[in-house]
């Protein structure tokens, strides 16, 4: 790991100094390189002891870098919005997929805190509740090529506050699905002419998210096995009073399509989550006014073999495609569970003990764009040099081990960083190539320095 990557890590994060003075610049670096050097729960005091800055400045204009910087995470999300899409290419499609995950903390002086469903231990049956931030999350979609999986990179994060607490503060309340629209619309304003592809589950598939969007805009959702179909409305005839019909015959329900024996089941091979699946499926073309509004979808019934669940239902709100390609652009929707893994468990999504507002709204983004940040960084500077700059542990009892993990970008990226020092001069990008070596573990780099 020479000096050359070091300063590629830097340089990337120049992206975001037209965003912010230069002493918030300054603060930016030293965050994020401690942020990703600390093992642990994550917070600014931790991040400021990993890189060795604790003992040298005090450590209150990092917590102001939050509390009362005049920085946007949009427009941190903007950057890696531009990043992503150059590597897309011109005029390619923008996959996106949309979810809320949940933080879980408590405090009761935090704010925009809550009580929400934890989706992740709760069951059909029972449902578990738990106080902490529930955060509404956009992200981009990019096929990497050391990994059979498709990666979820976000760029749009949305805090929402429960009733209560909104009532409690005097706050207007929104919807999930409100802030989801909202954060739909500065996509497509980023994204001008392009295609703008929305994966998201039946939660985000109604009313609110999708009236009045741009034809260019296409969501992938799912819908409930007894939703309402109709048919497209007949033409209205010449002379006739009263204005057209928005909806035609009502259709079978796709429970009722299912159980029909007019219609056989067909079969095909569909790549998901990294494997080819043999699915059992029907499919038809109808409007789902009530969610949808009047726009023509495909519907795709899926046979479920396996569990209690019988059937699951998918669409797309373009209508020429085929069914395994719905079923494949929906499965890119488990992409962002992943992302919700990886930040929670290696990043600190969860640990940051800010309680101030704006403080709360920008940490977590601030931990999401690192990540973003990390992985393309990766993606541009380390995996493009070969796999002997990668610094994956030696595991003889791991051998089916085929592709590369946000853990070993995140190792590789502690030694890549483990011999910076964000407050020495003489370690300026500039400089990085006459910097003399170090060790690579960084608490003995810390002890040298202080010595």
């Amino acid at each position: 790991m020479g000096p050359e990557l070091l300063g590629t890590f830097v340089v990337a994060l120049d992206a975001f100094r037209p965003l912010l003075t230069q002493p918030s610049h300054a603060h930016l670096v030293t965050l994020v390189a401690g942020w990703v050097l600390t093992n642990g729960r994550h917070a600014v005091t931790e991040a400021l002891v990993a890189t060795d800055v604790a003992r040298r400045r005090h450590h209150e204009a990092y917590h102001r870098f939050f509390s009362r910087g005049t920085w946007n995470p949009d427009g941190f999300g903007l950057v890696i919005f531009d990043w992503l899409t150059r590597r897309l290419g011109p005029g390619a499609a923008i996959p996106t997929v949309l979810d809320d995950t949940l933080a879980a903390k408590k405090g009761p002086h935090v704010f925009g805190i809550g009580c929400h469903i934890d989706a992740v231990r709760s069951t059909r049956r029972q449902r578990i509740f738990a106080f902490g931030h529930c955060w509404v999350v956009l992200a981009l979609v990019v096929p990497v090529p050391f990994s059979t999986r498709t990666w979820a990179l976000p760029v749009l994060f949305r805090l929402y506050r429960t009733k209560k607490e909104c009532a409690a503060k005097g706050a207007r309340y929104r919807k999930k699905t409100e802030l989801a629209r909202e954060l739909i619309d500065i996509l497509v304003r980023w994204a001008g002419q392009r295609r703008v592809e929305v994966v998201a589950d039946c939660a985000y598939c109604n009313d609110t998210v999708t009236r009045g969007l741009p034809a260019r805009v296409v969501l992938f959702g799912a819908m409930r096995p007894d939703a309402v179909l109709t048919a497209l409305p007949a033409p209205k005839p010449e002379g006739k009073a009263g204005r057209p019909r928005k909806r035609g015959a009502v259709l079978p329900k796709p429970q009722e399509l299912a159980r029909d024996t007019r219609h056989r089941w067909k079969t095909r091979q569909a790549y998901l989550y990294g494997e080819s699946h043999p699915i059992r499926f029907k499919e038809c073309c109808a409007q789902w006014y009530r969610a949808c509004g009047t726009g023509l979808l495909r519907i795709v019934v899926v046979h479920v073999a396996r569990g209690h669940i019988g059937l699951r239902v998918f669409f797309s709100t373009d209508s020429t495609l085929s069914a395994m390609q719905i079923l494949e652009h929906y499965a890119l929707r488990w992409s962002i569970e992943v992302c919700f893994r990886n930040l929670k468990q290696q990043l600190g999504f969860a640990h940051s003990s800010a309680r101030k507002q704006k403080a709360v709204e920008r940490t977590a983004p601030f931990v999401g764009i690192t990540y973003s940040i990390l992985v393309l960084w990766f993606l541009d500077h380390v995996f493009a040099l070969g796999s002997d700059q990668v610094a994956l542990p030696v595991r003889p009892w791991y051998r089916q081990k085929r592709g590369l993990s946000f853990a070993d970008v995140l190792r590789t990226a502690q030694r890549v960083l483990a011999p910076l020092d964000v407050l020495d001069p003489g370690r300026s990008v500039a400089n990085l190539h006459q910097s003399p070596a170090v060790p690579s573990s960084p608490s003995r780099g810390r002890i040298k320095r202080a010595a």
